[in-house]
């Protein structure tokens, strides 16, 4: 699946597209949305959107102008396929690509690494308009500083989890396409230091069982958005950083319509799997 070559071109280049950015609730309360379905008579969410044209720059060629530290964003290259091609049983993915993943971050993180947690991945399928997760056209950041530190005690032991509190703390996610280069719906990410932190609003996020918090994003006037065109499976790889408790760098990020794809465009699949990164 994963080798999978592209029958249509793909849309390379510095391209505008609407981005739906935050939306306050009209009637003044906090922002919540619900991970599952929501209880009878509460909406998925109280907050809305707000459309505005970006331009959106293609790093394609200037891949290494760009790191974690500075722009809370990272583009891989020459990196060697894994035994997992098909992303299909979350048990083959945890068994096969995990350490896959862990390996690369353990060698590519700036500073390095003293230990890697992985915590979670999503699978999202373009193709399956009733598929739980599909690529999310909101800008966000996944983790607050809230909920990047009740995630390292929500996985570790409480001794354990402050410990490691006290030195430094990253969320990484690990991005890649699945099925061929992406010729629909890619990920757009800004540049951290292009966002100002009063454009950043809390959001609870609520599950079942506990609820945690993302950030959304409004949008403010020298925003600078990027994307990667043509991502290779095989051989490229997308870090994106959420949070930092060194450098308090953070990407907010987005997928997008990009008006240069076609019916005919390959729907996107595609992997993040999401890494406490300690040291």
């Amino acid at each position: 699946m994963t080798g999978r070559a592209s029958s249509h071109p793909i849309p390379r280049g510095t391209v505008t597209s609407p981005l739906n950015f935050y939306a306050p609730p009209s009637d003044g309360s906090k922002p919540y949305n619900y991970v599952e379905q929501p209880p009878a008579g509460q909406s998925e969410r109280n907050y809305g959107d707000e459309e505005v044209d970006v331009t959106i720059h293609d790093i394609r060629g200037k891949e290494s102008s760009f790191n974690l530290d500075d722009n809370a964003f990272a583009a891989l290259q020459h990196i060697s396929e894994g035994a997992e091609r098909d992303f299909i049983d979350d048990a083959s993915v945890r068994e096969k690509y995990y350490p896959e993943v862990e390996k690369l971050l353990l060698e590519h993180v700036p500073g390095g690494a003293k230990r890697i947690l992985l915590f979670d991945h999503t699978i999202r399928r373009a193709a399956n308009p009733a598929a739980s997760r599909n690529p999310v056209t909101r800008v966000h950041i996944d983790q607050s500083r809230e909920s990047a530190e009740a995630r390292v005690r929500h996985h570790l032991p409480p001794d354990e989890a402050e410990k490691l509190l006290q030195g430094r703390v990253r969320i990484i996610n690990v991005w890649r396409p699945i099925n061929g280069p992406v010729e629909s719906f890619p990920l757009a990410f800004a540049d951290s230091w292009s966002i100002a932190d009063h454009a950043l609003l809390p959001v609870e996020h609520r599950y079942p069982t506990r609820t945690g918090q993302t950030v959304a994003v409004r949008y403010t006037p020298g925003q600078r958005w990027y994307y990667w065109s043509g991502i290779d499976p095989a051989s490229e790889r997308l870090l994106l950083q959420c949070y930092d408790s060194r450098t308090g760098a953070r990407v907010p990020h987005t997928a997008f319509v990009d008006p240069r794809s076609t019916p005919a465009s390959k729907p996107r699949e595609s992997i993040e799997v999401r890494a406490l990164v300690f040291g």
